[in-house]
């Protein structure tokens, strides 16, 4: 290039992407017609990105309320909240315009309170506490996400349901939604979730498979009437399993101290 050169650069639109409808079995908690709460499972994307056009929850609503097809536009339509692909759990969805908005203004408020629950590496000494760490872009890893001076303010409260031998089992409400965020700040806490393949949560994962992490409880007034709803959904079976083989270890643990007193 020399001095005074003019580059021009045309960047056609990106083809749209056309939203189809897939019949794809939900796990419905609630339905009205302005709203659905889902408990969605662990594996299932929430809607369409870069890579993946099909097989999400967005996909399976849209074939069991056609009018979301209209709602939002883009390939999100009716999404106030996402899940990890990972992370199982509640979620609400709107099914009108009305609700989107209410919903959305009552997310931003933060007034929506979104608790779940969280295995993991390591003893959680204080019983309970607030992380308040900044979140952004890892300067180094572009596709992960870290506690960084000039991220956006984030919160997290947590207490401590159950100590086991080598991991605690929490219970976390966000105060703020940023991506992964529970998952960034128990690791900057030095106790990643268990099963986190992006976080350290690799080390001694008792056979999860994926982040221990479920979206258990949901409560948010309702766009329509006002009235105050909460919703609750047990932990899925490799959930449960994953605390129950921590929670045999400190079976094993107590078994073995007492042996060595013995002695």
């Amino acid at each position: 290039m020399r001095r005074g050169q003019r580059v021009e650069i045309t960047i056609p639109p990106r083809p749209p992407v056309a939203l189809t409808p897939q019949d794809i079995p939900l796990d419905v908690v609630h339905e009205d017609e302005a709203l659905l709460v889902i408990n969605k499972p662990a594996g299932l994307t929430v809607h369409p990105g870069a890579g993946r056009s099909s097989g999400t929850l967005v996909n399976a609503i849209a074939a069991r309320v056609p009018q979301l097809l209209t709602l939002g536009g883009g390939l999100r339509p009716g999404i106030v909240h996402r899940l990890d692909k990972d992370t199982s759990g509640l979620l609400v969805v709107a099914k009108t315009e009305g609700a989107l908005r209410s919903l959305q203004e009552q997310v931003s408020a933060r007034t929506v309170r979104r608790t779940y629950l969280a295995l993991v590496h390591g003893i959680v000494r204080q019983g309970e506490g607030t992380i308040e760490a900044p979140i952004g872009r890892h300067p180094k890893h572009r596709t992960r996400m870290a506690v960084v001076v000039r991220g956006r303010a984030a919160m997290t409260r947590y207490r401590v349901l159950e100590r086991l031998p080598d991991a605690t089992l929490v219970e976390a409400n966000l105060v703020t939604g940023r991506t992964h965020q529970i998952r960034v700040h128990f690791a900057h806490l030095g106790h990643p979730v268990v099963g986190d393949p992006v976080y350290g949560g690799r080390r001694g994962d008792p056979g999860i498979g994926r982040q221990a992490l479920h979206a258990f409880r949901l409560q948010f007034r309702h766009p329509d009437s006002g009235r105050e709803m909460a919703f609750e959904a047990a932990p899925p079976p490799d959930f449960a399993d994953a605390v129950a083989r921590a929670r045999a270890g400190s079976a094993g643990a107590s078994r073995r101290t007492t042996r060595d007193r013995r002695r």
